[in-house]
């Protein structure tokens, strides 16, 4: 059996995950990383590295594989470990308060603290439900997530959805693709306001085709994707011919074995004191999009503040007698471990 010894274990790899460790390393708190995936980066390296983002504070605009890279430099100084391609499948507390963690493959975690960052935990798209949909997966013309712009160069899309992820890849992929179609059954977006009025302008100078109001109905085509069927709330349809169809409806989020933990659980999330973001269990903490508390907004910005407030919660349930002063890295810089 592999074993490891750390301050802190971080649950999930993605983007909150990774800055927990650079806010643990100033505290001069050791972190190990797993992660069921066998990258670094989570959604944002296995769903969509190439998607551009456009919230990051110091960035106007960052690509989502660029950030994680980013994010691994940051951290280079605290020399964090990882165990990548396991799921976590339980924890026990030890007397001391402690505690150790399990993979799935025998892994065994020994830490002070529990940091569950797993993101939405396993996940899958929403798949509308149009007839013969799934006999254009796998490369024949339907796609869930957008790994590679460059798949649809010069080709002729329509996107169906409504928020950020409709909105963003219809505003990236208006200068990739020789045709850009975005279909939502209603009439305001539920993304950002910026990314919606940007739409709205690249449809007013011809760019886009936004049509609103409607569904993609129906799929056609003979082994391949040719054409999708839109038909609007008034009954009307129109049949336009595709070389790809991106439906964007999100994902279908599952906690998987922490589901089984114990925790204070809120319609499939984690419950989190926002004083730490710390659960109903003493020593595990739960940041980013697992979690769910009152004005929680499932923004990676966000999770960057739970992550810096969570490791400060950390920090007094492991060294329960230590005072700890807040040391500003613009005076000090950056300590190594």
């Amino acid at each position: 059996m592999n074993s490891i010894s750390t301050d802190i274990c971080i649950i999930g790899a993605g983007p909150v995950g990774l800055f927990a460790v650079f806010e643990a390393g100033l505290l001069k708190l050791r972190c190990h990383v797993v992660d069921a995936l066998p990258q670094v980066g989570g959604q944002l390296s296995e769903i969509y590295p190439k998607k551009p983002i456009y919230d990051i504070p110091g960035y106007p605009e960052v690509l989502a594989g660029d950030l994680i890279q980013n994010l691994m430099r940051q951290i280079e100084p605290f020399h964090p470990t990882f165990t990548l391609g396991e799921r976590v499948e339980g924890y026990e507390k030890l007397e001391d308060g402690s505690f150790r963690v399990t993979t799935i493959d025998g892994t065994e975690i020994l830490c002070k603290a529990i940091a569950i960052a797993g993101g939405l935990g396993s996940f899958e798209p929403r798949k509308p439900a149009i007839d013969g949909l799934t006999d254009f997966e796998s490369g024949k013309g339907v796609y869930y997530m957008v790994r590679d712009p460059e798949t649809f160069r010069n080709q002729r899309l329509v996107i169906a959805g409504g928020g950020d992820s409709a909105l963003d890849w219809t505003i990236f992929l208006a200068d990739v693709a020789k045709e850009v179609t975005l279909v939502h059954r209603g009439t305001t977006f539920r993304g950002a306001a910026d990314s919606a009025e940007k739409v709205k302008v690249l449809h007013e100078a011809g760019k886009v085709k936004l049509v609103l109001s409607s569904n993609v109905t129906h799929v056609h085509g003979n082994g391949q994707l040719e054409a999708v069927t839109i038909t609007a709330n008034s009954g009307e349809t129109e049949t336009v011919h595709v070389d790809s169809f991106i439906p964007l409806f999100g994902l279908t989020p599952k906690l998987g074995p922490i589901g089984e933990w114990g925790l204070e659980l809120e319609d499939d999330a984690v419950k989190v004191n926002t004083v730490d973001y710390s659960t109903s269990e003493p020593g595990i903490y739960a940041i980013g999009d697992i979690n769910t508390y009152p004005g929680k907004l499932k923004l990676i910005l966000c999770g960057f503040h739970e992550a810096a407030l969570m490791c400060q919660g950390a920090f007094k349930y492991i060294n329960p007698d230590k005072k700890y002063v807040l040391k500003y890295t613009t005076v000090n810089g950056v300590p190594t471990l």
